[in-house]
């Protein structure tokens, strides 16, 4: 039998304490993410990579993420949301650590092999714990998409930063003279100043672990123990995988998740070689496209934080979630139709529709998200999430494999598009009533 979401009540932080750890937590975990996306490739063949190597260190980390995204949603469930975040902040300091000093391929595959896990573990308990205190101080019915949408904002705000000071700061380290070398030596070789954000970055994971165990309370659970874990976790996660085949609303939410993969696999794959056309060279590319990228997280803040607004004026999260997805399907149209064209103008509309894409996003997630812990109790709500994630993960990477051997021009923007009008459309009509939310795991 199902748990109210709102049951109980628990020494700990009010709604608005809540809110500020929620949002600090979000920026902290992102803002390393972010400070290691500009200089980790360069990093890697830097160390003598090849780029297939470099192709399989990614494809460690996103197997690892795929392999432990739902046993680790259950885990929190099971353990509670502030253990399993501490983790993912020891596995990504450890991570980055690793690949910012490694030499030997095995050491950078394992880095990101970590860092993979690091993400899997921290996919949903951080939303999980907002909305169970929040629930607890105000109940079921609380109001959860404005503190939802500050949170994503956080998020997509932080990766902005990180990216623009992590692609900075190796630049500012090669002003000075001989300051790379000089930095290789004193290092014995160790550190390059590519490697000096992703340095940083494992002082930003130490402070957010810290933040965790300072900030993030949560109510007593009984004492976990290995057979009990081993017991329900899976039980967590056959919970989770029931709720998406058998509540409409969140098939529906799944559903769009997914075609929001594809919309980003589609713009991540098939920017920075056209960033590269536009400038004639691939370096002046990749500057262009890290300017893209933190604009386009900006974006995506920005729609987060006005997705209350965009609630209201809809009439309800269901329309606000169709006006925004149509907005991204708008961009990406705007992409597609203006790849072969050259001129201000069509780069101009490119540009904008770029920011769309990203903008439309933003403003759908909190009322999905919002939605969809309507549907789910506190007992399976990080699996819930972890599912979400994973559909988002899934559909993307077949998407990317398909957009990967269409040729080039629109039809490969315009498969993106398609696929993300579909998840538009899924949220003309009202979702049916809610069938059941997620059980309980047995506990010992």
């Amino acid at each position: 039998m199902s748990r109210p979401s709102g049951s109980g009540t628990f020494p700990g932080p009010g709604e608005r304490s809540a809110l500020r750890g929620y949002v600090t937590v979000s920026f902290l975990f992102w803002l390393p993410a972010g400070l290691a996306m500009a200089p980790m490739v360069l990093l890697l063949t830097e160390r003598g990579l090849t780029l297939a190597a470099v192709a399989a260190a990614y494809a460690a980390h996103s197997l690892t993420v795929a392999a432990l995204e739902l046993p680790t949603g259950g885990l929190a469930d099971v353990i509670g949301r502030r253990t399993v975040l501490a983790g993912a902040g020891v596995l990504n300091a450890c991570a980055l650590a690793l690949i910012g000093l490694g030499t030997a391929p095995w050491v950078i595959v394992l880095g990101m092999a970590l860092m993979g896990a690091g993400r899997a573990l921290s996919s949903g308990p951080a939303e999980a714990w907002y909305v169970d205190t929040v629930h607890a101080h105000a109940g079921p019915d609380a109001e959860l998409r404005t503190g939802l949408a500050r949170g994503a904002a956080a998020s997509s705000g932080a990766v902005a930063i990180g990216v623009l000071l992590g692609g900075a700061l190796p630049w500012l380290l090669g002003l000075g003279p001989d300051a790379g070398s000089a930095l290789r030596e004193f290092t014995s070789g160790l550190v390059l100043p590519l490697s000096v954000p992703l340095l940083l970055g494992v002082a930003v994971e130490l402070l957010y672990v810290l933040h965790v165990l300072t900030a993030l309370t949560e109510p007593p659970r009984p004492a976990a123990t290995l057979r009990g874990v081993l017991r329900d976790v899976p039980g967590a996660i056959g919970a989770g995988l029931r709720l998406g085949t058998g509540d409409a609303l969140v098939r529906r939410v799944l559903m769009t998740t997914g075609a929001a993969g594809t919309a980003l696999a589609a713009v991540e794959l098939l920017t920075p070689g056209r960033a590269a056309a536009l400038t004639g060279s691939p370096e002046s590319g990749a500057v262009l496209f890290a300017g893209l990228a933190a604009a386009g997280f900006v974006c995506s803040a920005l729609g987060s934080r006005l997705a209350p607004l965009v609630a209201r004026l809809a009439g309800d999260g269901e329309r606000a979630v169709l006006v925004s997805l149509g907005v991204s399907t708008a961009g990406l149209l705007a992409l597609g139709t203006t790849v072969s064209a050259t001129g201000g103008l069509p780069a101009a509309l490119a540009a904008a529709g770029y920011g769309l894409v990203y903008l439309g996003l933003g403003a759908a997630g909190p009322s999905e998200n919002d939605l969809l812990h309507r549907r789910v109790d506190a007992s399976g709500r990080a699996t819930a999430l972890s599912v979400q994630s994973l559909a988002q993960q899934l559909v993307g990477a077949a998407a990317g494999l398909a957009v990967g051997v269409l040729p080039a021009g629109p039809l490969p923007w315009l498969l993106g598009a398609v696929v993300l009008l579909a998840g538009t459309l899924l949220w003309a009509r009202r979702a049916p009533a809610a069938s059941a939310a997620v059980p309980a795991p047995a506990s010992e």
